[in-house]
């Protein structure tokens, strides 16, 4: 933080003289979002607010947002270490995704490291017209560097979001990147629909893993064109860009098939509300989409929420690093190679 930094109350701001439940918090913003993060917890974007329509599209869980340091999980787990302090909204991903997984000796908790650690960051741009802020991290148990810068410009909702990977080693790795981004209550409900690009196909299952129980989707077949899946319970065609009622069974599969600049946009005709995402797909090419509306009556969501998860990665499925080397998802970085990738999310006003 700099105390001395010029004030403004107008155009283009950065507030980075913020604490929130404790922790370390910067919240970028201008005339029509307001974004915040927790640099002490990941980088966690937990408020993303659309302003002409004082509308949040960040999913908040019952448990809301918490801060690690304050106390200890009563469980050792390694899925519970990130589960039980979840908030939802925005988290990056690296370098593992899904649950426990080991790797050349290193052991990984659920969506891997940097989900939970400080990041440091430095103001690059501070006008009305226009802020960036970088954001860096180097993990613990494998050598990297990830860095990103985030932007908004005066007069337009787009959040610009520009990363660097770097192997700090001279060893080849592999590893798996994603965003964790998932949408809820107010914004999300079942007049919602989901629209992507032409020729994008369903993943139900990774070719090494066993069929995922429960469901509303048919494991056998290997791939299906968005958005019609055939479901579990009558054999009939289910279309995923359609929310479904509370209670439908929880579900996740895999997309992919994007073109280079992958986007998909969803919709709340009620709300006449819009959010568009767009990403390199060459860095990114899967997309999780993880459903949960309210069918899961034990830990951790008893039955509570209705959410979606669309969250570009770099390889699949939720079973770890070990298994996206496996099936040959897993993205690969050179030695003291740099990696780039780009995102842009806009929120808006429904046609």
């Amino acid at each position: 933080m700099n105390k001395y930094r010029p004030q403004r109350n107008y155009g283009c701001r950065i507030h980075d003289q913020y604490s929130y439940f404790g922790m370390r918090a910067i919240v970028l913003e201008n005339d029509l979002v307001r974004i915040s993060l927790l640099l002490d917890k990941g980088t966690e974007i937990y408020e993303f607010v659309y302003k002409p329509l004082d509308l949040d599209l960040m999913w908040l869980t019952a448990n809301g947002v918490q801060n690690p340091n304050e106390y200890l999980s009563t469980s050792a787990d390694p899925i519970a270490a990130f589960i039980d302090y979840y908030p939802g909204g925005w988290q990056e991903v690296f370098p593992n995704g899904g649950p426990t997984s080991a790797y050349l000796g290193a052991q990984f908790g659920q969506h891997g490291e940097v989900a939970h650690m400080p990041w440091d960051y430095e103001i690059v741009e501070d006008s009305e017209q226009r802020i960036s802020v970088r954001f860096i991290v180097r993990t613990k148990k494998v050598p990297f560097r990830l860095s990103k810068v985030l932007s908004l410009s005066k007069g337009s909702a787009t959040l610009s979001i520009e990363e660097e990977l770097t192997n700090l080693s001279g060893e080849p790795l592999h590893y798996m990147w994603g965003q964790h981004l998932v949408f809820g209550k107010p914004f999300l409900d079942e007049q919602c629909r989901i629209e992507m690009p032409d020729r994008v196909e369903i993943l139900t299952e990774a070719p090494d893993a066993a069929a995922v129980p429960g469901g509303r989707v048919e494991r056998a077949s290997a791939k299906y064109a968005w958005p019609y899946a055939t479901g579990i319970s009558s054999g009939d065609n289910v279309d995923l860009s359609a929310l479904p009622p509370v209670g439908t069974p929880t579900d996740i599969v895999y997309l992919t098939n994007f073109p280079p600049c992958a986007w998909y946009r969803v919709s709340n005709p009620t709300l006449g509300a819009a959010v568009k995402v767009e990403w390199d797909a060459d860095k990114l090419p899967y997309l999780w989409y993880w459903q949960e509306f309210g069918a899961t009556k034990g830990y951790p969501w008893y039955g509570r929420h209705y959410n979606i998860g669309l969250e570009p990665f770099s390889s699949y499925p939720t079973h770890g690093l070990e298994a996206a080397i496996r099936n040959g998802s897993a993205a690969a970085i050179g030695p003291f190679e740099t990696q780039s990738f780009r995102m842009a999310v806009t929120p808006g006003k429904s046609e």
